[in-house]
């Protein structure tokens, strides 16, 4: 008998048309095989996740950018053919933010913690997030927000260089900009340059003094913040690669204990009051030893399925008992259990690890995405080669995968960044 109430369905939702998301694909299969029934409000046509088995039905999902009242109506469409209340996961910001600001418009067709309505665009906000750590004593790195181009080259020259450059609300970056929400600087001039474009990019440019990488420096924290306040489920896991090297995504990751990073999670969402699961991304400094965080995200972080505890509980599974009113079970961490995202690390990923494995695509109850994701990953890369060389030679198609999907050649625009 599953632990969770199975009466009561999900709905998965992203606005950001990421095909190689592989956390969508991490959720949907936690409640799937709990046997509740999934709804995914998603661009799927190009991805592999349209291919799990566990997935109910897909709908169409909001256009990337759309206001309030858009998302509304498309979740409120989405309700009236799903036929009885669901539990919302959004996998997005932009989701994330919404959904807070829509939760008492969406009762009773949907469960939603009840974080303060506001605080998931506060959070998410890089600008917003400087300020809160600031408030709250969460080490954070020394960030200025420019007003010119003349005072971006001066705060440049104030942090040195090299600095991380961050547009405050990445989810409003437009797709094909080429604008990337967050970036290493080298120079004074570049810094001027990013400046120029803030119009473009749709919101503030942040400097932030750059704190290298290095070993054991990279952390992570996924938690789900009950009904209480009191965190359960998830851990702090170590980013061992990441993709790209050095900043993005995680690619490796391992559950770790790391007493310190859990306290700075509890305190922070404790302060806050925050409600509802979360992914911070963590880095120590080489020189004080501290940990600074760097990024709040307010939804599941991709690799959440790293965190599966003894009892079979992640941050995902804990959301859906928590607001259908079940008690969560108490299981024990499962340090060296790996996360590993195959198209990214595939060595990797036939490494084993002392705490079990879980790799993003491939699952052996759910063969078929792990097989469709080689072959759309391949003509993904062989997309993005043709273009660096400024090539129009046709490059072959990978051969079909039984059962896979036929991808969109628009599917694989540039915005192929997947939040950890």
């Amino acid at each position: 008998m599953s632990l969770l109430d199975t009466r009561v369905p999900a709905v998965i939702v992203r606005i950001d048309r990421n095909p190689f998301h592989h956390g969508t694909l991490g959720a949907v299969r936690s409640l799937g095989r709990a046997g509740v029934e999934v709804h995914v409000v998603a661009d799927c046509a190009g991805s592999p996740v349209r291919r799990s088995r566990y997935v109910r039905r897909i709908h169409p999902p909001p256009r990337p950018g759309a206001s309030a009242d858009e998302i509304h109506s498309v979740l409120r469409r989405v309700a009236g053919e799903v036929g009885r209340p669901a539990v919302l996961i959004p996998m997005d910001d932009a989701t994330a933010i919404a959904a807070g600001r829509l939760r008492v418009e969406l009762a009773p067709s949907y469960l939603l913690p009840a974080t303060p309505a506001t605080l998931p665009g506060r959070v998410a906000d890089k600008a917003e997030l400087a300020g809160l750590c600031a408030a709250t004593g969460i080490p954070h790195p020394r960030t200025l927000v420019p007003d010119s181009p003349a005072r971006a080259a001066d705060d440049a020259a104030r942090l040195g260089l090299p600095l991380v450059a961050k547009w405050s609300r990445p989810w409003l970056l437009p797709p094909g900009s080429g604008l990337r929400s967050t970036q290493l600087v080298h120079s004074v001039a570049e810094a001027r340059e990013l400046y120029a474009r803030t119009a473009e990019a749709g919101s503030p440019l942040l400097l932030q003094a750059y704190l290298p990488p290095g070993e054991d420096r990279d952390w992570f924290f996924h938690g789900y913040a009950d009904r209480s306040g009191t965190v359960r489920a998830g851990g702090p896991g170590r980013k061992r690669l990441s993709w790209p090297r050095g900043a993005g995504l995680t690619a490796v990751g391992h559950w770790a204990p790391n007493a310190e990073v859990c306290a700075l999670a509890e305190r922070l969402t404790g302060e806050l009051g925050y409600r509802g699961v979360f992914d911070l991304d963590f880095r120590r400094c080489g020189t004080t030893g501290r940990y600074h965080l760097l990024d709040f995200n307010p939804r599941p972080g991709a690799q959440f399925r790293l965190f599966a505890d003894s009892a079979g509980l992640d941050v995902v599974r804990a959301l859906h008992l928590d607001l259908t009113g079940r008690p969560l079970p108490d299981g024990d961490p499962v340090a060296g259990r790996s996360f590993v995202v195959e198209n990214y690390a595939p060595f990797a990923a036939l490494r084993t690890a002392p705490g079990g494995r879980e790799l993003a695509w491939y699952a052996r109850d759910d063969r078929v995405p792990g097989w469709a994701m080689w072959a759309l990953w391949a003509r993904h890369v062989s997309g993005r080669l043709r273009r660096r060389l400024g090539t129009t030679a046709p490059v072959p198609a990978p051969r079909p995968i039984p059962g896979a999907a036929t991808p969109s050649p628009d599917s694989f625009a540039d915005n192929e960044k997947a939040s950890s």
